[in-house]
């Protein structure tokens, strides 16, 4: 398994456990995620989008389905969808870069539409 494998498969483990302190060991203070809902850096940033998601999809009645999940060189890429109480997360995708041991760069956009 590769470094960026196991990067990524370690921080996709630790989302689905809403453990934000192991999804955090993904990431440093030069780390940068980029979303269509803004642009975060560091390490303060981006724990409070976790803690953001993982409020969003804390309730029972979420759910996350994998649709595709690669890794080539220093890259992976996921592509997903899934459903909160709140929205529906039509399509998904992810893209990280991982020269190392962390998550320098990742990327996320998705089509996500309130339920009514």
């Amino acid at each position: 398994m590769s470094n960026t494998e196991s990067v990524l498969d370690h921080h996709l483990e630790m989302f689905g456990e809403q453990d934000l302190e192991g999804v955090m060991e993904d990431y440093d203070d030069d780390s940068v995620v980029v979303t269509n809902m803004g642009t975060f850096g560091g390490i303060e940033e981006i724990e409070g989008l976790f803690e953001n998601l993982f409020a969003e999809f804390s309730s029972g009645d979420s759910s996350i389905t994998m649709d595709e999940q690669l890794t080539e060189g220093d890259f992976g890429y996921i592509v997903w969808h899934g459903e909160t109480p709140e929205s529906v997360y039509e399509f998904a995708t992810d893209t990280f870069y991982i020269p190392e041991d962390v998550i320098e760069f990742q990327t996320f956009a998705g089509k996500i539409s309130p339920k009514e």
